[in-house]
């Protein structure tokens, strides 16, 4: 089982969650990819997928995305689970209280605050990462955080990084049948 956990003011609607439903899908592996839509409150966002780890009756690997890359580090620590961490958010190294504000979701345009507490919720999920859990993949040109945070805070785990880019990992298209492999799908 794939489970995909998307970042900061996204959905599963991103093109990296549906690009990998539908590589997922034309191998015959749609009841393998599980992608929530994550509340806007870590707290709520963490319990709400811990129970779908919990419900799963086959092995999960998590692929997480900028803030999802930071909650696939919380659940793979809780769960001692592999995850591919796709330039995530290394909140342990963010000033998290910048993000404090009303915010609107990308693709839905529904709106939402973020509060100091919720602030608090993602420095209490804070998880020093087993190495050999992890795959993390970073692009320099990442303009929304800096690489280097989540190269210093994964010191030790598979780490793939790249010239260039952006926030998005432009070449996650280049990876998709890398992730399932990984998966052991």
């Amino acid at each position: 089982m794939i489970l995909y956990l998307h970042g900061f003011c996204s959905s599963p609607a991103s093109w990296k969650a549906r690009l990998l439903a539908e590589a997922m899908a034309r191998r015959g592996l749609v009841d393998r990819f599980l992608c929530p839509q994550l509340s806007s409150v870590p707290d709520a966002a963490m319990a709400a997928v811990s129970q779908l780890i919990e419900a799963c009756k086959e092995p999960v690997t998590l692929v997480g995305s900028s803030l999802g890359g930071h909650y696939a580090n919380h659940l793979a620590e809780k769960y001692a689970l592999p995850a591919v961490l796709i330039n995530p958010a290394a909140i342990a190294r963010i000033d998290t209280g910048k993000f404090i504000g009303e915010h609107a979701n990308f693709h839905s345009g529904d709106r939402f605050l973020f509060t100091a507490e919720h602030a608090r919720q993602l420095q209490g999920q804070v998880a020093t990462p087993t190495p050999a859990r992890y795959w993390l993949l970073l692009e320099t040109g990442d303009e929304v955080l800096d690489y280097h945070a989540a190269q210093d805070f994964y010191f030790g785990c598979r780490q793939s990084i790249f010239e260039g880019g952006d926030h998005s990992f432009t070449r996650f298209p280049e990876f998709v049948p890398q992730l399932i492999e990984f998966a052991g799908l």
